[in-house]
């Protein structure tokens, strides 16, 4: 850009304005990007500094809403640009570029103005981020240690085959790099409450920013980058990362460090070159913008209600008129020869006018095809009555009686058949039903057409020979069941397969009655079609008002262009007509898009005194005249306006007007009308005297208009709206005006309200809806105290509108137009009106707007949906919706709740090629929309939402709380584990102190007692440990690490094995040596990248002396792949352990104390951080013994595990319970069911297993892969019959509905619906419930959602609203004391609050593994007092919330039983508007709302809801899901989503135990390496 350099303020002002005149010239359109870039170089040539390097700082100009799109284009990012889409915008085009319907140069100038306002504003949207490129699909991995207690991610691995960026391989050499990060990255603002959080992080000193970064240093001016910037790989100078290595993240524990920073001054560990980091700024900045009311408006959110009514404002206008004067018309006028119905109408006409022209049909071209002569019409119609009578069925059985109804189905383009079938069956005394043409079997709206052809009863359908070859048929043949359709009989029409009737046949032409006469269709707003009856006298009378009103004479000429099946085109062009001897001329829609002048010309030839059209119509015509010059419309002495009640038609008619008043247009001759399928026509303009003045015009102001009241606008003209008149109520007539909601009240006058008439030509009745009826036809107006007007019961017609000086009829807008926002009214019309005055030429296909209102949350919200053209680029559909926005905030004051942009021509059609509203909203809330552009604004419209919580100051110390909840009758929530019991022999005290001991007690007394049995993906056993076997493997083991390891007693050994007997070898080898085992999972060969520097991380934090490993492994370790992700020199010793010489040690070793170390146990928590606990000898006994007691372990029994071995209980029962219990485990590494889905399943049943234990990311495996195989499985002779329990091994909450789909699943195999129970352990305490053999069940209760999020806990029923169903955590194991405690207060807590689980055993983890001795964090983590009740006992915290219930069951004792409920993570929890949510109940509705959501994820940033979904259809659909998920979390949690991203499946990073790395996610996101498929911002 010219400007680099330029200080914009130092500008003369008028050089200023033509910038901002070029600015505005190319946000319209009027300008291309090449032009305006050329012009404003040539404006600041002169004051441009010639600069010998071109300068990277920004320009200080913000840049113009038309291109701040995307202010950060990374390097790696091109700017988006569709194939198609050529960057210069394409000429005005003029022909049907914009759907003139809506046309209103002022209203065009209003909005222009609006906008102009705005952009003084200079708001820039983020534009969303959208892949470009379908074929790299690579997650990356993030920078967070990959996984729990070691390195690859064997389970998760198969979802994420990831490379990291050579960036990243670079920084990752490092523990450092690593600790820091993790110690000094910020928190998620989730938990603000974080209590585990000690001591905040020091800010670190802002590094130096190289010249490439200080580009983004101006975007990111309001944002002080906190935490961690990522090293600089441009710049050879080493940066300064921080000196603070002072303590690995182990030491900080469970807490990242907190930083409790305002919305934008944080960037929450941003790399800085991050992409995404900018548009998030960006949106936090278009979010400070005041919302629409102000904050008094919102409510309160009391615990019961989340939503009250705002209260209204005062200053709302109200009507102030006086109670409305009903409206007569004019008395219907009796002319001595008008036919007694309208069949004898047409016989006198046959008879007598025999050659006079009734019909002239067009072909597509425009020429005429044929006449039907009056006697023709007649003849053709009194065969097919005969034959539909006498021809069809026997005499005995006819098919079809008087009264019977039935389908007419003819196209457009024929209008003469549709005659013959329409008067046919009015001879026949049957009832007409005519409907479009089905194209196709899924037809939008087909369903409701078959619910009418249901409701009317219609079995037989009339139709032309074309027309019946032209219909979707099955392979023999037959015409297919359309959706929704009754069965169907098919009768073709044409004159060859008719019958003369015999001469002594004559049809019977009744006086016209109340009988039914012909049936019309109607759509309600929510898409059902009805059927509107219409009487015989009705009809007669309809035709005999209209020949008053229009004045018809016999012998007229009348264009119609309408569809002369319903409506105008039926009443005027087949009724009237006929009743007057009119000639019509029909011009089917098809003629009219590829002639739009046709009907201009036909008036010209035919010198018609009468023409009916649409605004369309006119539009295009008036589009195309330039050709004609020869053309006179002097002749036509009635123009109808068929949707002249439209307010956007009054454009139209102008525009037309002037163009072809200079060929002979009269003005007076233009005539709207209004109109309603109940009350047919309800009022029309009649034609005007030479020279007598026009009807005056309204110009009414929108914002009174949306409080239904009536106000002229003069303040603001922007926000006007002008209607004409539709003439007068049609003679015979009565009118009121309604109240439109609510009992039938009569309006004041200056008050707009539903037209309601009764007349004698109306219709009667919904055909067969009795119920719906009553509601619409048979309307009593109430006055002011309630009290009925009269006896005669109104018709609704849907119609919105006045009555005028004069009597006038005005209308505003439709019933089924009516959007209810917040207590106010906007019409559909006058948003489509305002979309497409914000020039839509480049975006907009045709003019194609679609507008409707889905309910969110207890109000309506306003969708808009356009087509694309398929031309258009990013940047001008993105630029074309935020200005509509802005637009419709300006006039209207009302929020766009979502604006999408579909494909041209994908919108589902109506037959006349209309959008059809209901099927695209259904498609919208169904997912299958398929836009290619969203913008959703739910943070400007939603204003309804609950006040945040505000947390009270706690001034009630936790004494008077523990007070207050006795006095209430509330339980302390607290439970116990049955007694642990007291060893009393000695021998069995010294056998079981020590595992080592027991290992050799067990070697000595039984020697060849199989211990452990390994699997493989096959089943077999591949390896099997006796007492005898593991003690020597064991022996041998110390032997070598004594020789070769130089190790003194207490260093720590890193056991570094695939799942097997070798680890357990190597465990009890270290013991005998006196020396620590630390396990840690290998890494993935596949995937040394990702895995490696997690291992090589804990053994730099471990400070190991030695590892302990195979050979494969070892040669990994050393290996050049590796070289490129850690330094592979610096490893501690490496020891093979595959061959082994036979030697054993001089002497086993015994720790002097049993609290001594016995081994270091390190994970990856769920956000992110690694610890080490330390478990001594004592805790590992008395855990082991506590697993004995709860689940009845002893030498005779077996239990299988397929869990990974390396951390929490895993580790416990892999290695550890066997050798202390005696009992035999047979081992099934998780990974082998990866090859072999069955494995554990058939083992199982094969070794007629009681106890198993597994994890959740097993139990999906096999309910996904084997869900659908039950059958095959049954057939193989698998039974599950005796399994007693399933253990779920887990940190976590419980995924109930996992556990439920698992038992149901296999139930068929056996499987009892009780076995499936959970275990719950925490760093802190490895194993703190477990569903054992002897205690009752495990119970579920529902909470009520709303309650929790305020931590309180309130039990409700099954299936009530809001409920969240939760499953106990398993039964507290013995020796085991639970309480529930206030994480801010520490003061305990009544069973009906959540709060954190605090926990007393014997065998809690000795502390945190530090290399510097953290005490503090120790102390609050391990060794924490209550602040009040019980201060002498000491607990560890686990970081988890839950609650305890008491429930009606007992336990062993025969006390009732205490349950443990655990509700997630208090690290993960989110703190939005002060209250806690737990993300997995976000993700649980998330993945609800489409059925393409294969799993999802949700963490903040900075206030910001992100939501990630990973998509599993096609990426088509990939926005389809943005609003749902939108909808989804405003619906269920009241929360608004900030940020939607969507990515392929296998993105969100899963850890070994199946649980989801969400600060990982977040990370990646952060750092923009997730290759999102699509990122939505909500503004």
């Amino acid at each position: 850009m010219a400007d680099r350099g330029v200080d914009m303020s130092a500008l003369p002002k008028e050089v200023r304005d033509q910038l901002a005149e070029l600015d505005l010239e190319l946000s319209e359109g009027d300008i291309t990007q090449k032009g305006y870039e050329k012009k404003r170089a040539k404006l600041l040539a002169s004051y441009t500094p010639q600069l010998p390097k071109a300068d990277l700082s920004l320009p200080d100009v913000q840049p113009s809403p038309s291109h701040s799109a995307d202010p950060s284009p990374s390097p790696e990012a091109p700017r988006p640009s569709t194939s198609s889409a050529s960057r210069h915008h394409r000429a005005h085009r003029s022909g049907g570029a914009r759907d003139e319907r809506y046309r209103s140069d002022i209203h065009t100038e209003a909005v222009q103005a609006a906008l102009a306002k705005h952009r003084e504003e200079k708001m820039a949207l983020p534009m969303p981020t959208k892949r470009r490129s379908y074929f790299v699909q690579s997650p990356i991995d993030n920078c967070t240690p990959p996984d729990t207690s070691s390195a690859s991610e064997d389970e998760g691995s198969l979802r994420r085959k990831a490379a990291l960026s050579t960036v990243l391989a670079q920084t990752l050499q490092s523990p450092d790099y690593w600790i820091n990060r993790s110690v000094q990255s910020s928190s998620t603002s989730s938990s603000a409450s974080s209590t585990l959080s000690h001591g905040e992080p020091k800010t670190q000193p802002q590094p130096q920013l190289q010249p490439g970064a200080s580009l983004l240093a101006d975007v990111l001016a309001h944002t002080r980058i906190e935490n961690s910037v990522p090293p600089d790989v441009t710049s050879s100078t080493p940066q300064d990362r921080g000196s603070r290595v002072d303590l690995p993240p182990a030491v900080r524990g469970i807490s990242r460090g907190q930083s409790r920073s305002s919305m934008l001054d944080t960037a929450d560990g941003v790399p800085v070159s991050s992409r995404v980091s900018t548009k998030i700024q960006q949106l936090l900045n278009t979010l400070k913008r005041p919302k629409r009311p102000p904050l008094s408006e919102f409510f309160l959110d009391d615990s019961e209600e989340i939503v009250e009514v705002p209260q209204p404002d005062p200053n709302t206008p109200k009507p102030e008129g006086r109670q409305i004067l009903q409206v007569k018309g004019d008395p219907l006028g009796v002319v001595s020869n008008w036919p007694p119905a309208l069949q004898a109408a047409l016989a006198r006409w046959g008879a007598t006018q025999a050659k006079s022209p009734a019909l002239t049909a067009l072909d597509i071209t425009g020429k005429p095809l044929y006449t039907l002569t009056y006697g023709k019409l007649w003849s053709r119609s009194l065969k097919l009555a005969y034959t539909l009578l006498n021809k069809l069925g026997t005499k005995t059985e006819p098919v079809l009686q008087p009264g019977d109804r039935v389908a007419l189905v003819y196209p457009n383009s024929d209008p003469g058949m549709f005659w013959v079938a329409f008067y046919g069956c009015l001879l026949a005394e049957v009832i007409p039903v005519p409907i479009e043409v089905p194209l196709s079997r899924q037809d939008a709206g087909s369903q409701q057409i078959g619910f009418l052809l249901g409701s009317c009863g219609v079995s037989l359908a009339l139709t032309s020979e074309v027309c019946l070859k032209g219909l979707p048929k099955t392979p023999n043949g037959e015409i297919v069941q359309f959706r929704g359709w009754p069965r169907m009989k098919w009768v073709v029409t044409d004159t060859k397969y008719l019958t003369k009737p015999s001469k002594d046949w004559q049809p019977h032409i009744p006086t016209a009655n109340t009988d039914t006469a012909y049936i019309e269709y109607k759509a309600s707003k929510e898409g059902t079609v009805m059927g509107v009856a219409v009487s015989k006298i009705a009809m007669l009378t309809h035709c005999q008002a209209l020949t008053q009103a229009c004045n018809y004479c016999e012998g007229e000429t009348l264009v119609n262009v309408l569809d002369c099946k319903k409506d105008m085109g039926l009443w005027h062009g087949v009724l009237s007509s006929v009743m007057n001897r009119i000639h019509t001329i029909t011009v089917p829609y098809a003629v009219m898009k590829a002639c739009p002048m046709s009907w201009v010309q036909r008036v010209h030839i035919h010198k018609a005194r009468v023409a009916l059209v649409k605004c369309r119509d006119l539009h295009w015509a008036m589009m195309a005249h330039k050709d004609q010059k020869d053309i006179n419309l002097s002749s036509i002495r009635m123009l109808i306006v068929a949707d002249g009640a439209n307010p956007w038609s009054v454009s139209s008619c102008d525009a037309f007007l002037n163009v072809f008043q200079s060929h002979g247009l009269r003005p007076e001759v233009i005539c709207p009308c209004a109109t309603s399928p109940e009350a047919l026509t309800v009022a029309i303009r009649r034609p005007g005297t030479r020279g007598a003045p026009l009807p005056a015009r309204a110009i009414l102001s929108m914002g009174g208009l949306s409080h239904g009241v009536i106000r002229v606008n003069t303040e603001d003209k922007n926000s006007a709206l002008t209607v004409h008149d539709v003439g007068h109520i049609m003679p015979g007539a009565l009118m009121w005006i309604v109240k439109p909601d609510g009992p039938p009240q009569l309006c004041k006058t200056d008050e707009i309200g539903e037209i309601v008439i009764n007349s004698r030509a109306g219709g009667t009745m919904y055909y067969g809806l009795p119920g719906v009826t009553k509601n619409t036809f048979e309307v009593i107006p109430v006055n002011q105290a309630g009290a009925p007007i009269g006896e005669v019961p109104f018709a609704r017609t849907g119609l919105l509108g006045f009555v005028g000086p004069g009597s006038l009829v005005f209308v505003v807008g439709k019933i089924e137009g009516l959007l209810m926002v917040s207590g106010r009214r906007h019409n559909a019309d006058d948003l489509v009106a305002t979309a497409l005055a914000v020039e839509p030429v480049k975006t907009v296909y045709r003019g194609r707007i679609a507008v409707f209102s889905v309910t969110v949350f207890y109000d309506e919200r306003i969708v808009i949906v356009a087509e694309q053209r398929p031309d258009a680029s990013e940047e001008d559909s993105f630029q074309w919706m935020s200005r509509v926005l802005q637009a419709i905030d300006s006039i209207h004051q009302v929020g766009l709740y979502c604006l999408a942009l579909v494909p041209a021509n994908t919108l589902p059609k109506t037959p006349l090629g209309g959008i059809h509203i209901c099927e695209t909203k259904q498609s919208f809330l169904d997912g299958n929309l398929h836009p290619c552009n969203i913008l959703m604004c739910p943070h400007t419209c939603v204003t309804n939402m609950p006040k945040p919580r505000q947390k009270l100051p706690v001034d009630v110390g936790p004494a008077s709380m523990l007070v207050g909840n006795l006095v209430a009758g509330k339980r302390i929530a607290q439970a116990t584990g049955r007694e642990l019991g007291v060893v009393e022999d000695q021998d069995l005290i010294r056998k079981h102190q020590f595992l080592s001991e027991s290992l050799q007690w067990r070697a000595q007394t039984d020697p060849d007692h199989v211990l452990y049995v390994l699997l493989n993906s096959k089943g077999v056993p591949v390896c099997t440990a006796t007492c005898a076997q593991l003690h020597k493997r064991a022996e041998k083991i110390t032997a070598t690490l004594m020789e070769r390891g130089g190790l003194n007693t207490g260093d720590n050994v890193v056991l570094l094995y695939p799942p097997g007997i070798d680890l357990i070898a190597a465990f009890y080898g270290c013991l005998y040596a006196g020396v620590i085992p630390v396990t840690v999972r290998p890494p993935h060969p596949q995937n040394l990248a990702a895995t490696l520097p997690t291992v090589r991380m804990i053994i730099d934090v471990s400070k190991a002396a030695c590892i302990l490993t195979t050979q494969p492994l070892m040669r990994i370790l050393r290996s050049r792949e590796a070289a490129a992700s850690v330094n592979v020199k610096t490893w501690p010793t490496i020891i093979d352990t595959d061959d082994l010489p036979r030697k054993r040690p001089p002497n086993i070793y015994k720790p002097p104390t049993a609290e001594m170390l016995a081994y270091l146990d390190f994970s990856v928590s769920t956000t992110g951080m690694l610890t080490g606990v330390k478990m001594s000898h004592a805790a590992v006994s008395t855990l082991c013994r506590s697993i004995k007691l709860q689940c009845e372990l002893y030498s005779s029994r077996q239990i299988a595990i397929c869990l990974d071995p390396y951390c929490g209980l895993g580790f416990v029962l892999w290695c550890l319970s066997s050798v202390y219990s005696g009992h035999q485990s047979i081992l099934i590494p998780p990974l082998e069911l990866e090859t072999s889905l069955p494995l554990w399943l058939s083992t199982l049943s094969q070794y007629k297993i009681r106890d198993t234990f597994c994890s959740y990311s097993v139990m999906e495996l096999c309910t996904k892969g084997l869900g659908t195989q039950t059958e095959m499985l049954k057939a193989r002779g698998l039974n599950l019959s005796c399994v007693r329990s399933c253990v779920v091994v887990a940190e976590e909450r419980p995924r109930l509905a996992l556990s439920q789909s698992f038992s149901k699943l296999f139930k068929d195999l056996g499987l009892s619906p009780r076995a499936v129970s959970t275990a719950f352990g925490s760093r802190v305490n490895l194993s703190i419930g477990l569903q054992g053999t002897s205690g009752p069940d495990a119970s579920t209760v529902y909470v009520d959602m709303k309650s929790l999020r305020h931590d309180r806990v309130r039990l409700v029923e099954k299936g009530a609203p809001q409920s969240l169903p939760l499953m106990e955590s398993g039964t507290i194991l013995p020796g085991v004391r639970v309480i529930i405690v206030n994480p801010e207060t520490r003061g305990p807590l009544g069973d009906s609050h959540l709060g954190e689980i605090w926990v007393n055993s014997p065998h809690c983890a000795s502390g945190y593994y530090t290399i510097y001795g953290e005490e503090s964090l120790q102390a609050d983590h391990f060794n924490t007092k209550l602040s009040f009740g019980d201060p002498q006992t000491l607990w560890a915290r686990t970081g988890y919330l839950g609650f305890i219930k008491r429930t009606e069951l007992l336990d062993a004792s025969g006390d009732r039983h205490d349950a443990l409920f655990v509700v997630g993570s208090l690290d993960e929890t989110l703190e939005l508007r002060g209250l806690r949510y737990h993300p997995i109940d976000i993700e649980t509705s998330v993945s609800r709302a489409h059925r393409s959501i294969a799993e999802s994820a949700v963490f903040t940033w900075t206030n910001l809801l992100v939501v990630v979904a990973e998509l599993s259809g096609s990426e088509q659909e990939a926005l389809d899901l943005v609003p749902l998920v939108t909808n989804v979390v405003l619906e269920e949690h009241h929360l608004i989503v900030g940020v939607v991203v969507i990515v392929d499946p296998g993105v969100i990073p899963i850890n070994s135990r199946g649980e989801k790395q969400r600060m990982h996610l977040r990370d990646s996101f952060l750092a923009d390496q997730l290759d999102p498929i699509y990122v939505a911002y909500n503004m």
